[in-house]
């Protein structure tokens, strides 16, 4: 029977009724933990792609393409050469008794799982301990990889966490470098990889091509931060007109050392030029560029990975030129998507950075101790369902009353009721309301006597 592509049909619908239910019974349940919520969100997430996959397979079978839902159809109706509806149905009543008499136990419908087994699955999701589950980043190897680069800097790993996403104070120098692109790509692979595991929900396509989309539009007004220029120019091109000494003021290098040389590097690396070596060495490479252009001068003078300014360039360069830039700009942006998504993430990790700084050895171990119990012993109170065999109700305190206090409130008495003639014979259905409606009766009865 569940070869035929009309029950193959209804058995898709079926299932895909029976994830819906179970997301639905899934969200409605209360989640105390951090691990609980995001073993839930997996769940609710597999049964979504399951959804997805049965909704695919609906689609081929109504699109019909070898028209094999049409022929069958056909069939049914008696269409056929030489049948009619008779025919058919019979033919087809075979066919079912003859499937359920070789498959006695085969399951109705076409899927191997049953759509109930996901709300007992425990997901698997593969963090590091670093990650401790989702909540903190490691960005340890990431970090080592911007250390060892020719653009990065000498800095703490806390320090790394302030800056890692400000990729704009990266010079535009080494940014269409392959060291530069393969780091830019690696942190990205990472950041989307924790998302997807600690949001599973999330759609990251498309919240990518709103991105996409919104980067087109910045690009072409030039708003996007380091690249207002489109991409056509380079740091030296950009900061050449504006660079932070005017050099004609100056006439020798003794005049240049006057201004010390934390200055002069200044000069330099607006300039785009080395900023090494001593500040006499630093002078005379400053007054090198006193009315000569920048792409005049010999290449030994600027550092390595130094783009050729634009302007030296065939078309063909410059094409190639702006599309790398444009690439860059695009993974910086989602770069930095990524990082205001994640962006309690990454205030966690700073702060438990600065904690770990701060901790000696036994007392990172004894926190982390600390931790794993209390989660333990959430799970277990989780676990631990009420015991309440005779159905009593609940007290104040969230747990079955005594057995002994629910006899005297007279709970237990099925069939008792009380008509009360001073209140209109209204019925009270047992002895605690009883109790408690002749309390009233009693003190009205005193006021109206007193006054």
């Amino acid at each position: 029977m569940s070869g035929t592509l009309l029950e193959q049909t209804r058995a898709f619908h079926e299932e895909i009724e029976r994830l819906e239910r179970c997301i639905v019974q899934e969200l409605q349940g209360e989640t105390k933990s951090h691990k609980e919520r995001l073993h839930q969100n997996h769940r609710v997430n597999n049964m979504r792609h399951a959804i997805l996959d049965a909704t695919g397979k609906l689609v081929e079978i109504y699109e019909d393409k070898d028209h094999a839902r049409e022929d069958e159809i056909a069939a049914l109706g008696g269409q056929g050469v030489g049948q009619n509806y008779f025919t058919s149905f019979y033919e087809r009543f075979k066919e079912v008794r003859e499937y359920h008499r070789r498959h006695p136990n085969a399951r109705e419908g076409v899927t191997a799982d049953d759509p109930e087994e996901y709300l007992k699955e425990e997901p698997y999701i593969d963090f590091s301990g670093e990650e401790a589950y989702g909540r903190y980043l490691d960005l340890h190897e990431l970090y080592n990889q911007f250390l060892n680069s020719k653009f990065g800097q000498p800095i703490e790993y806390s320090a790394f966490l302030e800056e890692f996403s400000q990729t704009h104070k990266i010079s535009r120098g080494v940014k269409l470098t392959k060291q530069y692109q393969d780091y830019l790509k690696s942190l990205t692979n990472y950041l989307l990889s924790f998302f997807e595991r600690t949001q599973p929900l999330q759609d990251i396509d498309k919240i990518f091509a709103k991105v996409d989309a919104e980067f087109e539009e910045r690009w072409n007004a030039g708003t996007v931060q380091g690249w207002e220029d489109k991409g056509v120019g380079t740091d030296q091109a950009s900061t050449r007109g504006q660079p932070l000494i005017d050099i004609e003021d100056y006439d020798n290098v003794e005049e240049l050392l006057e201004l010390g040389p934390d200055r002069l590097k200044e000069a330099l690396a607006a300039l785009g030029l080395k900023t090494g070596g001593t500040p006499q060495q630093r002078a005379e490479r400053l007054l090198l560029t006193k009315g000569v252009a920048l792409e005049d001068l010999d290449r030994k003078h600027f550092p390595k990975g130094y783009q050729t300014p634009i302007m030296k360039k065939s078309e063909k360069e410059i094409a190639q030129h702006v599309a790398a830039s444009k690439a860059v700009a695009l993974a910086e942006v989602k770069l930095q998507r990524l990082c205001e998504l994640l962006q309690e993430a990454v205030e966690e990790t700073k702060s438990h950075v600065e904690k770990k700084q701060a901790l000696t050895y036994e007392e990172m171990e004894a926190e982390r101790e600390e931790e794993e119990v209390a989660q333990e012993s959430e799970s277990e109170d989780d676990e631990q369902a009420i015991y309440n065999p005779l159905k009593l109700p609940m007290g104040w305190d969230g747990k079955p009353i005594p057995y002994w206090l629910y006899k005297l409130h007279g709970l237990g008495q099925v069939n008792m009721s009380f008509s009360i003639r001073e209140c209109s014979f209204f019925t009270l259905l047992n002895l605690l309301a009883l109790f408690h409606n002749s309390r009233c009766f009693i003190f009205n009865s005193i006021l109206q006597s007193k006054y």
